[in-house]
């Protein structure tokens, strides 16, 4: 392992069966500017070795499970059962265009189950057909949706409130891995108590910070 990433990986316990770096998954993302994107191919690896049975048997004493964005969103659907069956008190969901275009019915299961979903703006007019027909299909309920907007930052819609985070000015060099970093990032603050647009605003600055490094160099 790199130097770099050892002191990372201290903090992560890995749950799941284990598989070579080879095994991995990739993609093949192409960024043409202006936060525009192309996911071209996809390799899931070794993704389909794990499975629900893979999970501790109590998650009570998490404070958010994150379901990432799968090759399938039946395999999301059934890990999210399989946490609340396990007693996950929170539950978050991030998705991708492939999956809205494919299993779009599966996609929506998972966010009316879900307690927080993210996704960018093109997958919420993909699902939605708008930003406002996401708000008002859930406004009723406690859920929040996070809907990021590239480099006018990012929408929170929670509690039938409908708040903008303001993005942070970047130079534009590596875009990949915003989203879950803004994803990642609010989450853990979130975790630490943090009020939920407080947590965006964090989330969008850990973001702006990946866009303006490559790869995941400005977290480590």
């Amino acid at each position: 392992m790199p130097p770099a990433l050892q002191p990372a990986a201290k903090l992560i316990e890995w749950i799941g069966p284990p598989c070579e770096t080879s095994e991995l998954p990739r993609l093949e993302i192409v960024h043409y500017g202006n936060g525009k994107a192309e996911l071209k191919g996809a390799s899931w690896g070794a993704e389909l070795k794990m499975t629900p049975t893979d999970l501790p048997e109590d998650l009570s004493g998490y404070t958010f499970v994150h379901i990432a964005a799968l090759s399938s969103a039946q395999r999301q659907l059934e890990f999210l059962q399989a946490c609340r069956q396990r007693g996950a008190a929170q539950i978050s969901v991030g998705t991708y265009a492939r999956l809205i275009h494919n299993e779009a019915d599966t996609v929506r299961r998972l966010w009316l189950t879900a307690d927080l979903f993210f996704m960018n703006e093109n997958e919420c007019r993909g699902l939605f057909r708008s930003i406002e027909a996401a708000h008002e299909s859930k406004a009723h309920k406690n859920a929040a949706l996070f809907v990021t907007l590239g480099e006018q930052g990012a929408l929170v819609l929670h509690q039938q409130k409908r708040t903008a985070i303001h993005a942070q000015v970047a130079s534009e060099l590596d875009p990949t891995g915003a989203g879950d970093t803004f994803c990642g990032a609010t989450l853990a603050a979130l975790a630490q108590s943090r009020e939920i647009v407080d947590a965006a605003c964090i989330g969008a600055q850990w973001a702006a910070q990946t866009v303006a490094s490559p790869g995941p160099e400005a977290l480590l």
